[in-house]
């Protein structure tokens, strides 16, 4: 079953939720990748992560990392910990 994508003004209403695996690790270079792209040449990143209706994908620039949150647009945040991959 395909995940479905949600426009990032509509997070907010979601239930985020950590991934049954933790892969911030793994991903931390494409979140960093991510961020150049974004900042650098506004590019956006597709972004899946999990809640508690299931995983979910976001097609958006990513405007900071930290060690706990990606930031989107409008303030919007995202845990790491929720995060099941990033594709470009």
């Amino acid at each position: 079953m395909p995940i479905e994508i949600v426009e990032k003004e509509h997070i907010g209403y979601l239930n985020i939720v950590n991934a049954t695996e933790d892969h911030g690790t793994e991903l931390k270079s494409k979140l960093e990748e991510a961020q150049r792209l974004g900042n650098e040449f506004k590019s956006k990143a597709i972004i899946t992560f999990n809640t508690t209706i299931g995983p979910k994908k976001v097609d958006t620039t990513v405007w900071s990392v930290t060690e706990k949150f990606i930031q989107l647009k409008n303030n919007i945040h995202i845990p790491i910990k929720s995060l099941i991959d990033i594709d470009f």
